[in-house]
């Protein structure tokens, strides 16, 4: 039966994204709702200038309906259920404020950083709150070593950290055509397997909801792309993820699985740092797909070894957490 509930959401996660778009791409053609490409960037992306962007709202109803309908198969929505579409639509609507900025009001950096966190935070502290009126554990569990740390009350420094942490991560990581639903797939994919594991079933359902819209709006993403999902669907995956690994426990192992959104980061934080200290650039331009880019590589030859090295990691964060 569960078996049976699983695949379903994955087809109708699927389906939902690739029947929305051929009708929601057009609309936002119509509504001039195009990319704008940083001056900054790559010289071959000028090409994109236009592409309809703001598709993160077709992942974002995929998610929604999908986990809805087939969570209610399976049992009554959970606590669970909720905090995950709470904190995806909450980030989701925080990056469609900030799409809506770039190529509506034609802003091109859309929110300010100040705004844009102080937005995640307010996000983070309602789900700690939820969270610990719930009574989940605010314990941090150490892969490999069999031991965990109980934070208390400073949890919420943690959860906020996590949230902004990975929700900017995933956003720096959405730079190429297909890149991040692909990575995002894998990622998600990856906890699906941990969350049935531990028999948490509306983890694992939300997951695979995730999957099947991530990979129906991978049709239309993949280069040369014709819709990009915008801060409106990359800030809500980064978001999501986090939320699942901590409900279920697996915040450390959220470091390995989602160690491209982890490298992509810290590509940026390295050039940044040495810039202002010695004036030199590590790499020809971070995030790191860029620099692959600018070196020689194709995109669609950096998009796919990025998915390889992206399933890696989700293969040694699952045999970590189920076999080690």
């Amino acid at each position: 039966m569960l078996e049976q509930v699983i695949f379903f959401t994955i087809l109708m996660g699927f389906l939902i994204t690739v029947l929305l778009s051929p009708v929601f791409i057009p609309f936002l053609r119509r509504l001039k709702f195009g990319q704008s490409i940083r001056e900054e960037g790559p010289e071959s992306h000028q090409k994109k200038s236009g592409t309809p962007t703001m598709g993160g709202i077709m992942i974002l109803l995929s998610i929604t309906i999908t986990t809805l309908v087939m969570t209610g198969k399976f049992s009554e929505p959970t606590v669970e259920t909720y905090l995950l579409l709470f904190v995806t639509l909450g980030f989701g609507l925080l990056g469609f404020m900030d799409d809506f900025i770039k190529v509506v009001m034609k802003r091109n950096l859309g929110l300010t950083s100040k705004q844009k966190l102080l937005g995640q935070i307010i996000i983070s502290v309602i789900f700690y709150f939820i969270f610990k009126q719930s009574d989940f554990s605010t314990e941090i569990e150490i892969p490999l070593i069999d031991y965990s740390i109980d934070l208390g009350w400073m949890y919420v420094f943690f959860i906020i950290f996590w949230m902004v942490g990975f929700s900017n991560a995933v956003n720096l990581t959405d730079g190429l055509d297909g890149l991040l639903s692909g990575t995002a797939a894998i990622a998600f994919g990856a906890f699906a397997v941990l969350a049935w594991n531990q028999s948490q079933y509306e983890l694992s359902i939300f997951s695979v909801a995730v999957v099947g819209a991530v990979l129906g709006f991978l049709v239309f993403n993949a280069y040369p792309a014709k819709v990009f999902m915008g801060d409106t669907g990359s800030l809500a995956l980064g978001g999501a993820i986090a939320t699942i690994a901590i409900l279920a426990k697996l915040e450390i192992i959220l470091l390995i699985i989602g160690g491209i959104f982890v490298i992509e980061t810290l590509s940026v934080i390295l050039q940044v740092i040495s810039f202002k200290t010695t004036g030199k650039r590590i790499f020809r331009m971070s995030p790191l797909h860029h620099h692959y880019e600018l070196i020689g590589w194709s995109e669609w030859r950096v998009v796919v070894t990025f998915w390889t090295v992206g399933l890696l990691l989700a293969i040694l964060g699952i045999y970590i957490e189920v076999w080690v």
